[in-house]
This record gives structure tokens, sequence and C-alpha cells, in this order.
């Protein structure tokens, strides 16, 4: 599904600063369940006419038969969310936070949205045998995420988690690009794999993942080995010829000449 196409029908219109869609569905309207005809405002029980402090035939008020309706309809929403959904332990550190303020702090630090960020956590820890639970994920997507207020579609998920695959796939290519093509000293790339790797390991924390010291301390040390690896072979890369891209002509480069001159 393209980027453009629509997250759901009836929803908020938002576009994000590079183009790509936004949208978080909103609510179209459902009753309020609280109030029925002919019962709403007049602080009376239903059908009698008696006052709603006034005990019935078993000693029971129309106010505490109200609240034990609401109790069991609270207990019968409760029994609908699938048991994985209610011990769903991720993003539980962001509890009270905004939409917003969470979708502010990524744009500024990294390419995803809020909503993309969290539905693809979401895919990879309801991917089965057979695919990705969508619907689970769109219908129980407020239980699931606390800053995620709306309810998606299997569509709507789909596109999402489209959208981040497509980000990380342009944000790694324009990174890799960088390293490579020697307009940063080796220096430089170490600094910038520091930053990033900080926020990487900020947003798994906020997810609920521990990183232990040791094992942050080696994955570390993983990723700047490749990336020395990678600094290395783009040297031997672009040490090994250079085409014009006016003419075509091909002419080496020795090793200790700069591209750049």
């Amino acid at each position: 599904m393209s980027e453009d196409q629509g997250a759901a029908s009836g929803t908020s219109e938002s576009v994000d600063r590079d183009g790509t869609d936004d949208r978080e569905p909103v609510d179209e309207g459902r009753p309020d369940e609280a109030t029925t005809s002919g019962e709403a405002g007049n602080g009376k029980a239903a059908g009698d006419g008696s006052d709603s402090g006034k005990a019935d035939d078993d000693g029971k008020t129309a106010s505490d038969e109200a609240g034990e309706e609401a109790t069991e309809r609270e207990g019968a929403d409760s029994s609908e969310v699938p048991p994985d959904v209610r011990k769903y332990e991720r993003f539980k550190k962001m509890d009270g936070a905004q939409y917003d303020r969470v979708n502010e702090f990524l744009r500024d630090r990294t390419y995803i949205t809020a909503r993309e960020w969290a539905i693809a956590r979401l895919c990879a820890d309801f991917r089965t045998e057979t695919g990705v639970e969508m619907t689970k994920i769109g219908e129980n997507l407020p239980e699931l995420v606390p800053f995620m207020t709306d309810t998606y579609t299997p569509q709507a998920v789909n596109q999402a988690r489209h959208s981040f695959e497509g980000k990380v796939t342009k944000a790694g290519a324009t990174f890799l690009y960088g390293a490579m093509s020697g307009f940063f000293t080796a220096e430089d790339v170490d600094e910038m794999m520091y930053e990033v790797t900080e926020i990487a390991k900020f947003l798994l924390e906020v997810e609920g993942v521990d990183l232990d010291v040791e094992d942050e301390l080696e994955a570390e040390e993983r990723i700047s080995s490749v990336m020395r690896e990678v600094r290395e072979s783009s040297q031997r890369v672009r040490g090994e010829e250079v085409r014009c891209p006016e003419c075509g002509h091909v002419h080496e480069v020795s090793g200790d000449e700069d591209p750049g001159e």
C-alpha cells in the first residue's frame, strides 16, 4: 500500500513535514452507553417515575442498580480484550503521554512518527507464523499503546508499517552514503554513531527493554567495528577508479589522494 493512501475513513487530516500521511482516526461519535432514552438528566429510575434514591422491593436504590449495570458492562468489555493484549507491557513507561508530545520528540530526532513507531513495534510483537495480526493490533490499539487514543483499520496498520519500513530504508541509505562518500572523517563517523546509538537505546528503554551494560557495550563495539570495515572498504572502492559523471572517463586515484581534490 502506498504511503499516500488514506490511513482510514473518518480520520483527521495531518500531514508530516516530509509529505507522509500521519493521521490518527478520530471517534466518529459513539452513543453514550451511560444514558438511554427517557433516563438522561431526570434523576429518576427508568420506567416508574420514582425518585432515584428510593429503594425497591429488594432494598436497592436505582443508583445502586445503575452502578451494578456499569460494573457488569466494564467486566464484559474487559473480557473482550484478548489475553495477550491485556498482558502487553510495552510503552507502559509512557502512561499519560500525549500523542503530539511523543510525535514532536521523534520528529526532532528521527524520520518516523509516533504512529509509525508504535505500530512497527506492535507488528513485530504480534507476528505469527502466518503473518501479522493486523486486525488485533488495530482494534486494540488504545489498550496497547497509551498515547494512541483511537482504533485503526487493518489497512491503516499496514500503511503505517509500510511507511516505517520505507523511512528506515531511506535513512539507512543516507547514512551509509555519508559514511562511505569520504565527506566525513573516521572521527566524524564515530561521533555520529555515538549520537544515533544513544537515541536508539533511549527508544528501546521507553519500550520496556532492559539493556544490560555489558551487552550494550558489546553491541556498540560490534557496530563500530562494522562501520570501520565499511569505511575501509569504501576507501578501497573509491581508490580503484573514479568515473567522470560528465564524459564517463575513468581514471585511477592513488590511495593517498583525496577524492575531493
